[in-house]
C-alpha cells in the first residue's frame, strides 16, 4: 500500500487520509483507514523491513510528546539508565574489601555479582509486558524508587547473606529500567532525531561501566565501600521526582494477559545459561552440573520458541528475528559488547595484580576512555541522523579492532601511557559505532513489535557480554596452564644444564623459589590476556563485513513511531 500526501483511494478500495507535518518536520497527523480484513497482517509473518509496515488501527490514543519537547525527558531517562548500569561495574571494585570485612571465601563473595546477574536475566523478559500493563511512566518511576531503596539496604548489610538478598531485590528493578528507558526513548523522540537522542542515551549504556571503576576505586580506597550503594540514593530520588514532573503519561493495557508458560521457559533458560556461565570456571566447563545447565538452557529456549509461536499474546514477539537488519544489529552489538567488557575486566585485573596499582589509580587509568565516549557518543548520534548507521558503524568497528590489537601487545612492563592510548582508540570506536548500530536495528522494526525489540536488545547485550567474557576467561585459564607448563620446562634446577640462579634460589629453602614463581605467573597471565585481546580484535574486525549490510542515508523524517499496542 502506498501513502500519499494528498490522500486518495487505492485499487483495492483502501482510503487514506491526508498526512500533515508541522514546520519543524515532525508528523502531526497520520491516520490510515482500512477495511477489517487488513488486520490480518498482525498475525502473519513480517515482510521485508524496508519500509516497515504501518501500525494497525488501535482504539488507544497515540502517545503525545510533552509540550516542552523531548530533550528534558531524555535527560531524566539517562539518569535512571546511568544509575542502573553504573551499579553493575562499580561493585566489582569493592568485592575484595567486602570479602575481607565479611570474612568469607572467594567463591562465596562472587555471589554478590552472580545473584544480581541471574535475577536481572530473569526479570528483563517481562519488562515489555509490565510496561504495557502498568504504563511505562509508572513502571519507570516505581523501578527507580525500588532500586534506590534496595541500594540503601545493600549499604546497610552486615553479612553476606543479607547482602545477597538485597542485591536480588536491587536486580528486580535494575532489570526493568533499561528496557523501560529504551522503549520510552522511542515513544518520545521523532524518528528524524532518534540518532541524536540515542547518542545522548548511550552515555548511560556505555559510559557508566567505563566510569564505574574510577568512582568505585576512589570510594573504596579513601572513604567507605558502602558509599558505592549509598551514591544511588540521591540520584534515585532526584530521578524519580523529575520523572513524575517531566515524563508524559503512556496509556496502559490492563486487558493484555500474561504469558506465564512462555515466561517460565525463557526465565528458566536464561537462569540456567547465566548460572553455567558464571560458575563454569569454578565448577569445570565439562562437569556434569555445567553440561546439564547448558542442555536445560537450550531445551527450554526451544520450548519457548514453540510456545511463543502458538499463543495469542506472546511474552516476546520472536517474529522480529525475521527482520535481518535487526538481527544484524544484534550480532554487531554483541561483538562490541564482548570486546568492551573484556577490556573492562582484564585491564583492571592486570593493573592491580601484575603492576601493583591501587584501585583508585586503576580507575584513573580507565577514566580517559570514558571521557572519550562522553565526547563522541553525541557526535555519533548526529552522524546517524545525517548519514545512517553504516559508515559510523564501519569506522567504529575499525577503531575498536585497532584498539584491541594494540592492547594485545600488553606485557608486564608496558607503560600506562601506552595502555591509555590503546584504550582511548578502542573507546573512540565504541563511541562512534555502538549506538548507531543499535539504533539502526531498532528503527527497522514496525511499531507494533518495538517493545519486544527493546527487550530482546537488552537481553542480547546482557547475555552476550556475560557469555563472551566467560568463554574468554576459559581460554585465558587454559592458556595460563599451558604457558606455565611450557615455561617451567625450560627452567632447569638440576643436572648438567642447571641454571645457577635457580640452584641458588633452591639453596635458600622452599621460600627461595617464590620470587621466580611470582615473576613467571605475571608473565604467563599477561601473555594469556594478550591472546584474549587479539581474538576479540579479530572478531571485531570481522564485524565490518556485517556492518556493510546496515542501512545508509538519513532516517525518514516524520516516519511512524512506536504506538501503544
Amino acid at each position: 500500500m502506498s501513502t500519499s500526501g494528498t490522500g486518495g483511494a487505492s485499487a483495492a478500495g483502501v482510503v487514506e487520509t491526508e498526512r500533515t507535518e508541522s514546520t519543524d518536520g515532525r508528523t502531526a497527523t497520520a491516520v490510515v483507514a482500512r477495511p477489517a480484513p487488513a488486520a490480518s497482517t498482525r498475525s502473519g509473518t513480517p515482510g521485508p523491513p524496508s519500509p516497515p509496515p504501518p501500525p494497525p488501527l488501535s482504539p488507544e490514543p497515540e502517545v503525545q510528546r510533552p509540550a516542552r519537547g523531548w530533550g528534558l525527558p531524555l535527560v531524566v531517562l539517562i539518569i535512571g539508565m546511568f544509575m542502573s548500569i553504573l551499579d553493575t561495574s562499580i561493585v566489582n571494585v569493592a568485592i575484595p574489601v567486602i570479602q575481607k570485612q565479611f570474612g568469607v571465601s572467594t567463591d562465596s563473595i562472587q555471589w554478590i555479582s552472580t545473584s544480581y546477574t541471574l535475577t536481572e536475566g530473569v526479570i528483563v523478559p517481562i519488562s515489555a509486558w509490565l510496561g504495557a500493563r502498568v504504563g511505562l511512566k509508572r513502571l519507570y518511576i516505581w523501578s527507580l524508587v525500588l532500586f534506590t531503596v534496595a541500594s540503601a539496604l545493600c549499604g546497610l548489610s552486615g553479612d553476606l547473606g543479607t547482602m545477597i538478598f538485597f542485591r536480588i531485590m536491587q536486580a528486580i528493578p535494575g532489570g526493568l529500567i533499561p528496557v523501560t528507558c529504551l522503549t520510552l526513548v522511542y515513544r518520545l523522540v521523532p524518528r528524524e532525531r532518534i540518532g541524536a537522542a540515542m547518542g545522548l542515551y548511550g552515555l548511560g549504556v556505555v559510559v557508566a561501566p567505563g566510569v564505574g571503576p574510577t568512582i568505585g576505586g576512589y570510594l573504596v580506597e579513601y572513604i567507605d565501600w558502602r558509599l558505592i550503594f549509598y551514591i544511588n540514593v540521591p540520584i534515585g530520588i532526584v530521578g524519580a521526582l523529575a520523572a513524575v514532573v517531566v515524563l508524559a503519561k503512556v496509556p496502559s493495557e490492563p486487558s493484555k494477559p500474561f504469558d506465564f508458560v512462555g515466561f517460565l521457559c525463557v526465565a528458566g533458560s536464561l537462569f540456567s545459561l547465566l548460572l553455567a556461565v558464571e560458575e563454569g570456571s569454578s565448577w569445570g566447563w565439562t562437569s556434569y552440573p555445567v553440561l546439564i545447565l547448558f542442555a536445560l538452557a537450550v531445551n527450554l529456549l526451544a520450548l519457548f520458541v514453540v510456545v511463543e509461536l502458538q499463543v495469542k499474546h506472546p511474552l516476546l514477539n520472536i517474529r522480529i528475528f525475521a527482520y535481518w537488519p535487526f538481527v544484524n544489529s544484534l550480532l554487531l552489538v554483541s561483538t562490541l559488547s564482548v570486546g568492551f567488557f573484556a577490556e573492562l575486566f582484564y585491564i583492571p585485573t592486570f593493573l592491580q595484580n601484575v603492576q601493583g596499582w591501587t584501585p583508585w589509580n586503576t580507575g584513573l587509568t580507565l577514566l580517559p576512555q570514558a571521557m572519550t565516549m562522553v565526547v563522541l557518543m553525541p557526535l555519533a548520534g548526529t552522524l546517524y541522523d545525517k548519514f545512517g548507521a553504516r559508515w559510523p558503524a564501519i569506522i567504529g568497528l575499525l577503531l575498536t579492532a585497532t584498539g584491541l590489537f594494540l592492547l594485545s601487545r600488553i606485557n608486564v612492563d608496558i607503560s600506562r601511557g601506552e595502555l591509555v592510548v590503546s584504550m582511548v582508540i578502542m573507546a573512540a570506536g565504541l563511541g562512534l559505532g555502538f549506538m548507531p548500530v543499535m539504533t539502526g536495528g531498532l528503527s527497522t522494526l514496525p511499531p507494533d513489535v518495538a517493545d519486544s525489540g527493546s527487550t530482546v536488545n537488552t537481553l542480547v547485550q546482557r547475555v552476550s557480554s556475560a557469555f563472551g567474557l566467560a568463554a574468554l576467561t576459559a581460554m585465558v585459564t587454559a592458556n595460563q596452564a599451558q604457558f606455565m607448563s611450557d615455561r617451567s620446562a625450560l627452567l632447569q634446577g638440576s643436572g648438567a644444564g642447571a641454571d645457577p640462579r635457580i640452584v641458588a634460589m633452591q639453596e635458600q629453602g622452599p621460600s627461595g623459589l617464590i620470587p621466580l614463581w611470582q615473576q613467571l605467573s605475571m608473565h604467563v597471565q599477561t601473555e594469556a590476556y594478550s591472546n584474549a585481546f587479539f581474538l576479540t580484535g579479530c572478531v571485531t574486525l570481522a564485524g565490518v563485513v556485517l556492518a556493510l549490510f546496515l542501512r545508509r542515508g538519513a532516517p525518514t523524517a516524520g516516519a511512524e513511531k512506536p504506538m501503544v499496542h
